[in-house]
């Protein structure tokens, strides 16, 4: 799961390999457009994956947990939304729960802004996308600085 993930270029259609990166944001090989940055960690890749150029969207969750179930797919198209403003990290907390403990996340979802290294917000609780995109909006860079990186 940890090192490399694959994603389709939403202009072109190829699919691009994605490496842990603390500088810049991902681009389609073929066509430069910008791409969703969702990765999934383990243990291991986890604070290699939290190192990045835009702030980082943690998504703790578990295969069972229903309420995480229903945001998956919101923070999903916030990730394609914002392609290259953001990076989405998620995180089963079954298979990492000592990371999990690191953020004292008590109940699960929770999402985790980070930038720089250090904790922006938190968001606990299925909440709708009108209220993820209020809450998440003023942590992200303008279009044009995200662009440059």
């Amino acid at each position: 799961m940890a090192g490399q993930a694959t994603v389709k270029c939403p202009n072109c259609g190829r699919r691009n390999r994605l490496r842990p990166a603390a500088e810049g944001v991902p681009r389609c090989a073929v066509c430069g457009t910008l791409l969703p940055w969702i990765v999934e960690a383990d243990s291991e890749s986890f604070d290699a994956e939290i190192t990045a150029s835009v702030p980082v969207l943690i998504d703790f969750w578990a295969p069972w947990c229903g309420p995480c179930r229903m945001v998956s797919p919101v923070v999903e198209r916030l990730a394609a939304a914002e392609a290259g403003r953001m990076k989405v990290v998620k995180l089963d907390i079954d298979r990492a729960p000592e990371i999990a403990a690191r953020y004292d996340v008590q109940g699960i979802p929770v999402l985790l802004l980070i930038r720089d290294g250090g904790e922006v917000d938190r968001l606990v609780g299925a909440a709708p996308e009108g209220q993820l995109r209020r809450w998440l909006e003023p942590h992200l860079p303008t279009t044009e600085s995200a662009a440059s990186g």
